[in-house]
């Protein structure tokens, strides 16, 4: 008992100080089913990017451990502001990398999907484009 809380709370602590100096970036695919034109982007915590008519945003996104079966979420949010510049939430919820299709934006012209997520040294400024 004492090992596990001991396993705990140095765990907790090594979680505080790595969150303290590093932010969440989640990476998308993005697909313009149109043009065919496939984008990767890149997107850290609160920020707000445009995908054609698309505005995204990732309000949290976590991994699981190397040693873990490989899974990464993200909780986006998708507004579509669309040829009138009126936005319309098209999509707000958590998506699967490992099952897109669980939880998938549904739109016409668009696909957008978690490939990964990855705690990012802000000032590493090249890693977040």
């Amino acid at each position: 008992m004492i090992l596990r809380l001991t396993t705990f709370l140095i765990g907790f602590l090594w979680v505080s100080v790595t969150t303290a100096q590093e932010v969440p970036v989640v990476t998308l695919g993005a697909l313009n089913k149109i043009t065919a034109k496939l984008e990767t982007i890149k997107i850290s915590r609160d920020e707000k990017v445009r995908f054609g008519t698309l505005e995204i945003t990732m309000r949290s996104c976590q991994s699981n451990p190397p040693e873990e079966t490989p899974e990464s979420v993200a909780f986006i949010e998708v507004v579509d502001y669309g040829q009138t510049n009126v936005a319309t939430e098209k999509f707000k919820g958590w998506m699967f990398a490992s099952s897109p299709a669980i939880s998938a934006l549904e739109h016409a012209v668009y696909d957008v999907w978690v490939t990964d997520c990855n705690m990012v040294d802000p000032s590493a400024s090249s890693e977040i484009e």
